[in-house]
This record gives structure tokens, C-alpha cells and sequence, in this order.
């Protein structure tokens, strides 16, 4: 976690391959100790959170001049590949309470517009279902998510559904073997339900992208090792001198030691051959890399037939009011 010790850096821009490499790069090239760090992508958009120390020191980094020529170099690596939209960067020194990353990595990614599809996006099976609907009768509208399950999905969805200024009246999930279905009620910050198609439209988009940003079924690399300076920057160059591209990523180190999270394919979004795995493995430390997750993985969502366990298994379905995880408004 963030704390007075470090310095913030938020960037948003285009995705593309050896990106966190070379982030990481310039910082080390600049004397920055990345202490934690979160990398989001998704449709060609990236995200990250990263804290860093200056590397003489340990502490955060304050001289004004370091910190523009920071800002100039970093900036220069996103200006790279801005193909859509202008990059955006801040540097700060975290204050006494710093927001949720996974909440602040949301808000980032959907500024950046990653709700957008791209017209060569492909589209996939594992996609979530979502359906807006009226519910006149009390004015209230109804959108209804069945999607693969995975931990922090009610997170991500309430995320998205709170910076698009909605409130949730009521709200169900269940789950089950694999799958996720969840209800919601919910209405504008100013009392009204959603009054047009295109609203319905945006709500769809922006649910299935705060869903998809941090679904995964493909391979995770996780590394574990003693840390010093510069090791983020070597291990992302080995990826990326290898054809790994890096989806996302988590940083984190505590007490000298390193534990970084890496979800990757091959750089044409596949999964990642098994005789690149291995090779990786010897350069960077089969003992210090791990692999998890699936070599050979195919993102589909059970069939629409699979669809009655839902509502065969409600024990296992949650109330928002049960549990009070969300306000309700009269």
C-alpha cells in the first residue's frame, strides 16, 4: 500500500507490447525503486499505479526539477504510441488516506474511454451478458449481468455502475460452479431510471468493460525473489525480448522481499508457447518464476443452456440488503 514515504505515479494512454518494460526502464535509468505497483490493460488502453522511492534515499522522491524530468520521461515513452488519445500523467506524494488502486485503476480506465470498442477489437465468447431493462412499475431500471464468476466481480461491477453516477437500490447475485449472475435495481444520482437507448448502451458497454479488465483464463506468471534495484526493469525486458506481452500486472515488495504477478500471451494476444515458458524460466530463475494459470486456453463462457444451475442453487444467492453492502435510499 501507498504511504507518506513514496511518490505517486498515474499514467493512462495507449497499450502496446514492452510497455511496462520500457516504464520501468526509464524509471530505473532515473533512480527510482519501484516499491508497488498495478498495471491494467484493456481494448488498447493501459493503466497504472506505481510507487516509487528515490534509490539513494528510500524516500520519496520531492526535488521539483527530478520530478519534471520524470514526468518529461515517461511521458515520452506513452507519446510513443498515442494513437487515439493524448496521455495523461500525475505525480504526488500519497496523503494520509489514498484511495483503493483497484478503485483508482477503475476510474482511470474508464476516463480513458476503454468502454470504446476498436474496430479490429475482436469479439470473444467470454464477453459478459448484459441486459438493461425498464421497470416501470417502479421506477426504477434493471440491469442483469451473467458473466464467468472470479473473485472481486461485485467490486468491479459497482465500481463501474458508481462513476457512471447510478445508485443501487436493491441487488442479487448467485453463483455457481463457474458462472455469475447478478441483478441489479438502480437509479440515477438525480432519483430518474435510465431514459434512453443510449444510455442502456453506454451502461452495457461500461459494465462489460469493468468486468473484462481484470478477467483472466490464460498464464500468470508469479515471481518471488529477494528484491533489489532494477529488478522489475530486468524481468520485463527478458518478457519482452522473449515475444511476452504483459496484460497485468501486480508489484508489490515488503520486507526485502519481491512478489510481482504477471498475466501475459504472445504479442498477437495468444497463449504462450510452453518451450518460451521454459526458456524464460532459465534466463530469469525456475525457483524465483512460477507459472500458474493455462498454457493453452480457450475463453468461452458455459452455454446458454448451462444457464438453469443458477436458479437451481439459490442458497447460494447474496442480498445486497442482507449483508448491507450497499446504501439504500427511500
Amino acid at each position: 500500500m501507498p504511504s507518506k514515504e513514496d511518490t505517486s505515479i498515474e499514467l493512462t494512454g495507449s497499450d502496446r507490447p514492452g510497455l511496462l518494460s520500457e516504464v520501468s526502464a526509464v524509471l530505473t535509468d532515473l533512480r527510482c525503486n519501484v516499491v508497488n505497483a498495478e498495471i491494467w490493460t484493456h481494448n488498447a488502453r493501459a493503466a497504472a499505479v506505481i510507487h516509487v522511492t528515490d534509490q539513494a534515499t528510500g524516500c520519496a522522491i520531492e526535488d521539483p526539477k527530478r520530478l519534471s524530468m520524470i514526468k518529461k520521461r515517461l511521458g515520452n515513452v506513452f507519446k510513443g504510441n498515442s494513437s487515439f488519445r493524448t496521455p495523461k500523467m500525475t505525480i504526488s506524494s500519497p496523503g494520509p488516506v489514498a484511495m483503493n488502486r483497484d478503485r483508482r485503476l477503475h476510474q482511470m480506465m474508464f476516463a480513458a474511454r476503454d468502454f470504446e470498442r476498436l474496430e479490429y477489437a475482436q469479439d470473444t465468447n467470454s464477453r459478459p451478458h448484459v441486459t438493461v431493462l425498464d421497470c416501470s412499475d417502479r421506477d426504477y431500471t434493471v440491469v442483469t449481468i451473467r458473466s464467468r464468476d472470479r473473485p472481486k466481480l461485485l467490486f468491479d461491477t459497482v465500481c463501474a455502475l458508481t462513476d457512471m453516477q447510478y445508485v443501487v437500490f436493491h441487488g442479487t447475485v448467485i453463483t455457481g460452479r463457474m458462472e455469475a449472475y447478478q441483478e441489479h435495481y438502480i437509479r440515477h444520482v438525480d432519483g430518474l431510471p435510465l431514459r434512453s437507448e443510449a444510455e442502456r448502451q453506454r451502461v452495457t458497454e461500461c459494465l462489460e468493460a469493468a468486468i473484462e479488465r481484470r478477467a483472466w483464463e490464460g498464464l500468470v506468471l508469479e515471481l518471488s525473489t529477494e528484491d533489489r534495484f532494477g529488478l522489475l526493469s530486468d524481468v520485463t525486458r527478458v518478457f519482452r525480448e522473449n515475444g511476452l506481452c504483459i496484460k497485468r500486472a501486480v508489484i508489490t515488495t515488503k520486507c526485502g522481499k519481491a512478489k510481482d504477478t504477471f498475466f501475459v500471451t504472445d504479442v498477437s494476444g495468444n497463449s504462450v508457447d510452453s518451450k518460451t515458458v521454459e526458456m524464460i524460466r532459465q534466463q530469469i530463475g525456475q525457483t524465483i518464476l512460477r507459472v500458474k494459470g493455462n498454457l493453452n486456453f480457450s475463453p468461452k463462457l458455459p452455454q446458454e443452456g448451462t444457464r438453469s444451475f443458477l436458479f437451481g442453487n439459490l442458497f447460494k444467492g447474496r442480498s445486497f440488503q442482507t449483508f448491507k453492502l450497499i446504501k439504500s435510499y427511500s
